[in-house]
């Protein structure tokens, strides 16, 4: 389904939406993908993403099994949670979600957060795709793009991230982007316990294994910064 890329944001008053959440006006490109953070207008779009299917319904990627809810309970969830992450977002707290783009039609969602990030300097990845979209190499393509963001747009000392043992795709993204093993945890999935693997990417290890994938950043001001809590308000 395509989706409008947010150009034509509302006006109140003298000022835009991108004035009042300068995160809305932030783009990542790669060759073939561009990321950017949804506006409502999108979540019909991304929900019928969904409804098309994300993974195979016998297994669960996702720390919180919100596939598993009946349509109409799953369709709030998600929006509530796409909400909360405007709405609970500080310099000390925040997840920056991204809708994911090939060729004007929405494909999935790569997100990145963080706690205390001025001083820890480090961010967690996920993501997901739409199944209709796996398998061309879109995953391994946006983790690039959101990794290459952290490390050379916001100076992130690490990355990390996580996924179930089963989740194949997912663990090889993380491999094949220079992430390393990094532990594991025992969790909750579906009620039952479950290992989950634990992933760490240093700046200096990116340095050495980053993908031949270019990426370019458009949007970016002084008040994305100030929002991340990297420049004075």
């Amino acid at each position: 389904m395509p989706v409008g890329h947010g150009t034509n944001m509302p006006s109140f008053g003298m000022e835009t939406l991108v004035d009042i959440w300068p995160l809305f006006g932030l783009r990542i490109r790669t060759q073939r993908l561009e990321l950017r953070a949804p506006t409502d207008a999108d979540f019909p779009a991304l929900l019928a993403l969904v409804d098309d299917g994300i993974h195979d319904p016998a297994t669960m990627p996702f720390a919180v099994p919100w596939t598993d809810l009946p349509k109409l309970q799953r369709d709030r969830q998600a929006v509530q949670y796409w909400w909360s992450t405007r709405s609970g977002f500080s310099v000390d707290s925040w997840r920056l979600e991204f809708a994911v783009f090939a060729d004007g039609q929405v494909v999935g969602f790569q997100g990145m957060g963080a706690v205390d990030f001025r001083r820890r300097r480090q961010v967690e990845t996920g993501s997901w795709l739409g199944l209709a979209h796996q398998g061309r190499g879109f995953g391994k393509e946006m983790r690039a793009a959101i990794v290459a963001f952290a490390f050379d747009q916001l100076d992130a000392e690490w990355v990390t991230s996580t996924a179930y043992p089963d989740n194949v795709a997912s663990n090889r993204v993380s491999l094949a982007t220079g992430y390393e093993p990094d532990g594991i945890d025992i969790v909750l999935r579906r009620g039952e316990p479950a290992v989950s693997q634990r992933y760490r990417l240093s700046r200096a290890r990116w340095d050495d294994v980053r993908p031949a994938i270019a990426v370019t950043v458009e949007g970016w001001t002084p008040a994305c910064g100030e929002m991340l809590g990297l420049t004075a308000g």
